[in-house]
């Protein structure tokens, strides 16, 4: 992974709650979180906004569509003191009367779970914890159609603020 991904690694995770108030979660076939549950997550890709990736992420993941509110953090750590890991989080709003897809290729489980069972489940991952204790999902939107001058020949620009 570190010789495709190099030494400096941009990953996006999406919370996507449900109108009950229940998050969509996912259990891995692999990795770290292996046998845990997780958000939908993955690398940003070349070519693409961060929030695009996210996007993409929880539809190949789980089969939901999304739009994004906002964001609502960041984690970041290096890993083996050389590799910088990066991951930003979204707060994600899935498109009305859809059925969830698992991923099999990738996935055990795909499921929307409350977070109050979340943060006491041995098998979710700690950032997934800490979100579910602290319920504030609050998020910075999503500020887009800004153009910070044509010298700098940006494709894509997007604050969230």
């Amino acid at each position: 992974m570190s010789e495709k991904r190099g030494k400096v690694w941009l990953a996006v995770s999406g919370l996507v709650i449900s109108p009950d108030n229940k998050w969509l979660v996912v259990k891995k076939k692999y990795g770290g979180l292996k046998g845990s549950w997780s958000l939908p997550a993955g690398f940003v890709d070349s070519g693409e906004t961060a929030d695009e990736a996210v996007i993409r992420e929880v539809e190949e993941e789980t089969g939901i569509k999304c739009t994004v509110k906002g964001l609502i953090g960041l984690r970041t750590g290096v890993i083996k003191e050389e590799i910088s890991d990066n991951m930003i989080i979204f707060l994600l709003e899935a498109l009305p009367r859809q059925t969830i897809q698992v991923q099999e290729g990738e996935l055990y489980d795909v499921q929307f779970i409350d977070p109050t069972v979340l943060a006491k489940d041995e098998n979710a991952s700690i950032l997934l914890k800490y979100l579910a204790e602290r319920s504030d999902t609050s998020e910075k939107p999503l500020l887009d159609g800004i153009n910070p001058g044509d010298q700098f020949g940006y494709t894509a620009y997007r604050l969230f603020l």
